[in-house]
Formats: structure tokens, sequence, C-alpha cells
């Protein structure tokens, strides 16, 4: 008899971009992706009630409308071993509203884009029963942190598709490049308004809208907003060095830079052009005074507040 015990470490997450919006790409296992805090809600539903009138009393159940899936994990910010080659995860940037652009031998930009949204299908296999998520567009944030590992956080909603039984698939997951933790000899470059900073932590949230659409001969999930924010905790400056409360109340818009990574094929590299700061907040850390202050990404030309650059 085998065994009908499922395991909940034995996870496989399968994405392959869609040429078709909302029609399954399948797939396979040469599309796994190597995710960890995985968290899948699979079924999302309005529960209707039917509120029948009958001659006694009861519950008279209901229908489950709109229905989706939502699946929120995390990615390790690392490079793709080969200068100039996607990394293994760029397709769930493209589908994060993020457009992707080769340069042989020397790096991958990924950047925002307000129109053509890509899509991608999620397959989730959770120990032999197979989540299909269609059409599938979602967020990403990340955050840097001391003796850390930086990780490119996702949430997807995908469009609920069949769930079935399957075997486990095997899949190759060496083109996942073992990331680096934070630290000054891995991540040389922390700047913020054209000064190096004494981070403690640094975050950044893409910042899409992102929800399910159900029409009567229409169903979607689009990307209908974009609004990039991040947040970071520094060690308090003198105001000769930096006046970060002057820079708020001007709303002075400058560069947010970092590089994480000092080998070709495993650099990260972050770029804002125009970051506005807001009124910082005191706190401390071993007793040292910090500075808490909020981000604004904001375009300059449009579709460039942010790049993220593979090399």
């Amino acid at each position: 008899m085998s065994d009908t015990t499922r395991l909940y470490r034995k996870l496989a997450i399968l994405v392959a971009i869609e040429s078709t919006y909302g029609e399954d790409s399948t797939p396979a296992a040469a599309d796994a992706m190597q995710m960890t805090n995985v968290t899948l809600t699979p079924m999302e539903a309005n529960k209707v009630s039917r509120d029948l009138l009958l001659p006694t009393l009861g519950n008279q159940g209901g229908l489950l409308t709109q229905k989706y899936t939502r699946l929120q994990g995390s990615v390790e910010m690392a490079g793709a071993g080969t200068a100039g080659e996607a990394p293994a995860y760029g397709p769930l940037l493209r589908a994060c509203g993020l457009s992707e652009v080769i340069t042989a031998g020397t790096q991958v930009e990924y950047q925002p884009v307000s129109e053509d949204f890509e899509s991608c299908t999620i397959y989730c296999l959770l120990d032999r029963v197979r989540h299909a998520m269609i059409g599938a567009r979602g967020n990403v944030r990340f955050s840097l942190s001391p003796a850390g590992i930086p990780r490119f956080e996702f949430d997807f909603m995908g469009l609920f598709g069949p769930i079935n039984d399957v075997s486990m698939p095997t899949v190759d997951l060496s083109d996942f490049v073992t990331p680096l933790e934070v630290s000054p000899a891995n991540t040389p470059t922390l700047q913020l308004h054209g000064v190096d900073i004494d981070g403690h932590t640094v975050s950044v949230d893409l910042g899409n809208q992102v929800r399910p659409r159900f029409l009567i001969n229409k169903e979607s999930v689009p990307i209908s907003d974009r609004q990039s924010t991040g947040s970071v905790t520094v060690d308090a400056p003198l105001l000769a060095a930096k006046d970060w409360f002057a820079a708020a109340t001007a709303r002075t818009r400058a560069a947010l830079s970092i590089i994480h990574g000092t080998e070709a094929g495993n650099i990260i590299e972050i770029a804002a052009p125009a970051v506005e700061v807001d009124p910082p907040s005191y706190g401390e850390s071993e007793g040292v005074l910090t500075n808490t202050m909020a981000l604004g990404l904001c375009p300059v030309n449009g579709d460039d507040e942010l790049v993220i650059t593979v090399r």
C-alpha cells in the first residue's frame, strides 16, 4: 500500500512566461524556482449566500465566485553565474512589471514598464498535488541587513487553475547561484544622496498594485498602478556631514545606489536616480543614535525610478 501522507517541506515551484495572457504556458521541471518562506493560498473566493426563503429554517449553502490563487515567497538575491546571462529567477521579475534587457557578456537590466506587462503560469506542487495559477502577476520588494542573506520577496496573484495529483518532478536548480551575506566585503557600495551611509537596513518595494478583476466575459490580474517606496536606517550623522532634515524639508531628489557582490557573475546593482527622503525619526542600535527614513522612488523620464542590474 502506498504512503498517502504528504510532507510540508516537499515543494516544487515551476514558472514560465506566457506568450498569450491567460493561456497555460505549462512550466516544466526545467522552469523550477528555488524559493524560501513560501506561503500558498490555494483558493481565495467570494462566498455568495443563496439566501433562499423556504417553509423551514436552515443553512441553504452558497456559491464560490471570483476564485484566484496567491503565492508569496522569497528568492535569494544573487547573480546568474555568468555576466550577461539572465538569472534563473528572471521570469519572476518580468511578471512583476519589469522589462528584461540582456547585454551579452556584460549584464542584464530589469526596469519598470507602464504597458505590455508580461504574465506567467505558476505550478505549485505540494507533495504530489499541483495547483496551477494562470495569468499570474505580482509585486517584488527586497531588503538588505548586516550579516543577512538579501532576498527578493514576491507576492503573486493568478487566476484559479486546475488542481491535480501528479508525480513530483526531478528539478535542476544548478542555475541558482549561492548568495553572499551582506557585509563590508560583499557590499562595497551603499550611497544615498551622494554620501556613503552607515546602513543598518535598507529596503525597496516596487509598489505594484495587483488585484484580480472579474468581468462577465473576462478575468485577469492586471498591474494597475505603481508607487515605489523604501526605507533606510542609518547611524545618525552630524548635520555638517549630512542634514537629512533639510533634505526632507526641501523634498530633495537624489540617487540611491547599492552594489552587492564583487565578482562578475554574482553582482547585483540597485540604482534609483531620484529618491526623496521623509523626515527622519530617531532610534538607537547598541547605544548608537540612528535615523530611520521612509523613501519615495520617483521617475526622472518615466519608468526609470528603479533599475536592477545583474552582472
